[in-house]
């Protein structure tokens, strides 16, 4: 599985901005849960959501809970990042990651994930 994350950007604090995740092969991309995570520069990369096969359910880690939100469209073999009311704490580069084929429940631990997008920048102005 090969994924390209897109949609990050230079955004002021308390605004909004998508992010998009494109997986190919669109043939299995039903077949996984995908997650987001985020490494700020310095610290270790973290856990910010993740949706089952579906989407049908979800997980937030609780710094952004109410904030962010995650989805997929399995007809456009691609996943997304709804991220609202941003603030200066959510710089970082984000990545989309997804777990092996016909590991269709989400997770919270990066050692879940087989399949790595190379990440995409926010920044986010006071």
């Amino acid at each position: 599985v090969q994924l390209q994350a897109s949609g990050g950007g230079l955004v002021q604090a308390g605004n909004s901005l998508r992010l998009s995740c494109v997986a190919s092969p669109r043939s299995t991309f039903s077949t996984y849960a995908m997650g987001w995570f985020r490494q700020a520069p310095g610290k270790e990369r973290e856990f910010v959501a993740a949706v089952n096969w579906n989407g049908g359910l979800t997980s937030y880690a609780d710094s952004v809970e109410g904030r962010f939100t995650i989805s997929r469209d399995n007809d456009k073999n691609t996943g997304y990042l709804q991220m609202n009311t941003v603030t200066p704490e959510d710089t970082a580069v984000y990545f989309c990651a997804a777990r092996d084929l016909y590991y269709r429940s989400f997770s919270s631990q990066a050692s879940d994930f087989v399949s790595w997008g190379r990440g995409t920048l926010v920044t986010v102005s006071s």
